[in-house]
């Protein structure tokens, strides 16, 4: 077979092995699937003349996109009448069988999915063109972000050559939360729902970066199909689901408004426990002859409308705004308030994120204030009622020293965020002693958080360095503690001072230096006294160390404090030695994620595994991850590996590849 016949043959395999996954109805196993995705890859790589855009490869985002084009949408992406009231679903129901001269409707419904609109052109089946809605008229062609949408198929099984849909595109609660995380940590301000999350992403200028944020998509319209003729809205739908696209799956057809309402109602009370963010419910007149009968506005379709949920919201008055620390130092302004019951719960507190929202939002002690729960989940301060403002209403500002240990707080350059760097602030001392303790850093087995808590609550230690000058009768003397587990922890604590360098690294809790980054800088330094002498210029000069790292890892050391603890564990007895990363090199420049149950390793070990062999045993599966080794009950990592492609391994065939 010759290389162009492969490719395709390949290409349609792996599309409709795909879309059998997503359906749940895979026929091969992930290794097999991987195998042939290699082979594509490596056909590709051989003949670039052969590139295809939407090949199942290129899902991870390509090049960056130097400007958005305007594309014209014919028909236009009109807007849709909205409804807030069931009297203003029933007046619309009115008004559409008199435009019909009928008694009664069938109808279409399904969720209203909290997302952006976008339009599809799949031209032979393939991918042409994606746009954003824009004014409905004009919108931009966002193409290479959209092709990172893994719900969506880039080739279609059918021979129609030009097909046109809309839909939405959006990112699940879960996703939305993570994004978030990551963006406070990163000391960048917080998305404010879903929707806007969804927007941003398509307007990134990096593909790359578009991928990352896991947008999903739900089709809601077929524009049109060749010279097809579909009878319904719900026919439409059988023709969308035939060529693998994805269709919400709640839905349904209902012979009059009646039937509609109680599937609003249904919705409204279960909407919480859909995995994605809905406003609402969107009706439709289901026969097509009858839809273009009623025709549209200027701006609406008349056979349309979008039942709106009224927001969980809630006044209350404003308590106090209390300065919380983390444990990476940030300290947040939150807004404790008169107990409200929104959405099942009650609500007693709300982020105000940061001090620059903080001032935007001009929040005072005292004030009334409008609180939604964002996504259902998160409390939010959506608006201060300024008219209701009374006299004497305190204004908070930013602080300049840490409000619970004093110290001065600090700004990074680019970050909205102010921060403690201060080790030993209380605030941070219970989790910073945890995890310095926990399995993957200083790994001292019975020094939990529980453990930890009665420790600093009988005024025992002070900080992580105290650690190292407990007694066993002073453990024993703790409530439910006995001689024996006393002795047990006092063991472990001593065994832990001959620890690896790249433990105690990890273990200090620095900002940005996780696991993999500690042992990179126990290979370049050696010694935990080089590691806090190395100049900003010694640190960039080290691999995978970037500027954010690097001024991370300098301020941390430049803290009296943080140097004391350090000097004192040394004197305590604490000598961290430095163990070479790698012995053999047949993972050499390889990446690898684990996941799933092992059987013949833990996790450490086989960590430790990868890394003698030159490896990277990395945390989360990326489109640079070159292997997943995959044990029993494997997830979402698992998933991902099978969306980009990233060849999957068991863990006998990993042990294989490894020569036994």
């Amino acid at each position: 077979m010759d290389a162009k016949k492969e490719i395709d043959k390949l290409r349609t395999e792996l599309d409709r092995h795909n879309r059998l996954y997503y359906a749940g109805e895979p026929e091969i196993s992930d290794y097999d699937f991987d195998q042939k995705l290699r082979r594509l890859q490596e056909l590709e790589a051989a003949h670039p003349e052969l590139f295809d855009p939407n090949s199942p490869t290129q899902r991870v985002g390509g090049e960056k996109i130097e400007s958005f084009k305007s594309v014209v949408h014919d028909p236009p992406m009109l807007s849709i009448e909205n409804a807030y009231s069931v009297e203003e679903l029933h007046e619309w129901d009115e008004r559409v069988k008199r435009g019909l001269g009928i008694d009664q409707v069938e109808y279409e419904a399904e969720l209203k999915i909290d997302g952006v609109s976008i339009d599809l052109l799949y031209e032979n089946g393939h991918l042409a063109r994606a746009a954003t809605r824009g004014d409905g008229v004009r919108g931009d062609d966002v193409t290479p972000n959209v092709r990172t949408v893994r719900a969506l198929p880039l080739r279609l099984e059918t021979r129609v050559k030009r097909l046109e849909v809309r839909g939405e595109i959006y990112i699940s609660k879960k996703d939305f939360e993570k994004l978030n995380e990551q963006l406070e940590d990163a000391g960048e301000e917080a998305l404010a729902n879903p929707r806007n999350a969804a927007a941003g992403s398509l307007r990134q200028k990096d593909p790359k970066l578009a991928a990352q944020r896991r947008l999903s998509a739900f089709i809601y319209h077929l524009v049109g199909a060749d010279d097809l003729r579909v009878e319904s809205q719900s026919a439409a739908y059988e023709l969308l689901t035939k060529v693998g696209l994805p269709l919400n799956p709640q839905r349904g057809v209902f012979r009059d408004i009646a039937a509609v309402e109680r599937f609003i109602e249904k919705w409204h009370e279960r909407r919480h426990e859909l995995p994605f963010e809905i406003d609402g419910i969107v009706v439709k007149v289901n026969r097509r002859e009858e839809q273009l009968e009623l025709g549209a506005t200027s701006k609406a379709p008349r056979w349309a409308i979008a039942y709106k949920y009224p927001p969980e919201a809630a006044q209350t008055v404003v308590r106090k705004i209390n300065l919380y620390v983390g444990r990476t130092g940030v300290v947040t302004p939150v807004a404790e308030f008169d107990p409200v019951h929104i959405g099942g719960t009650t609500v007693v507190n709300a982020s105000l994120h940061n001090f620059d929202e903080l001032a935007r939002k001009d929040a005072r002690i005292g004030d009334t204030i409008v609180v939604e729960k964002g996504g259902d989940i998160i409390p939010k301060v959506v608006e201060v009622l300024k008219e209701k403002r009374p006299r004497g209403a305190r204004e908070v500002k930013p602080p300049v020293s840490c409000p619970v240990c004093g110290q001065p707080l600090h700004r990074f350059e680019g970050e909205v965020a102010v921060r403690c760097i201060n080790q030993g602030c209380p605030a941070i001392v219970r989790q910073s002693i945890t995890h310095f303790g926990s399995r993957k850093a200083m790994d001292i087995e019975g020094l939990g958080d529980q453990t930890v808590v009665a420790m600093l609550e009988a005024g025992l230690i002070a900080d992580y360095a105290s650690i190292y000058q407990l007694t066993a009768d002073q453990i024993a003397a703790l409530e439910r503690k006995g001689e024996k587990s006393a002795e047990k922890l006092i063991d472990n604590i001593e065994k832990s001072k001959g620890n690896e360098l790249s433990r105690l690294i990890y273990a200090l809790g620095i900002r940005f230096v996780g696991e993999r980054v500690a042992k990179v800088l126990a290979e370049r330094f050696h010694s935990i006294d080089s590691l806090m002498d190395a100049s900003p210029e010694e640190l960039l000069d080290t691999p995978e160390i970037g500027p954010k790292l690097a001024e991370s890892i300098t301020f941390y050391f430049s803290v009296p404090a943080n140097r004391a603890r350090i000097e004192k564990m040394k004197k305590l007895g604490l000598r961290p030695k430095y163990v070479p990363l790698a012995t053999g090199n047949r993972l050499a420049g390889k990446t690898v994620v684990v996941t799933g149950t092992l059987q013949q390793f833990s996790r450490d070990e086989i960590h430790k595994l990868i890394e003698r062999e030159g490896g990277k045993a990395a945390g989360s599966v990326s489109s640079k991850t070159s292997y997943v080794v995959a044990g029993e009950a494997a997830g979402s990592k698992l998933a991902k590996a099978r969306e980009l492609g990233v060849p999957v391994l068991s863990e006998q065939e990993f042990v294989d590849m490894l020569g036994g």
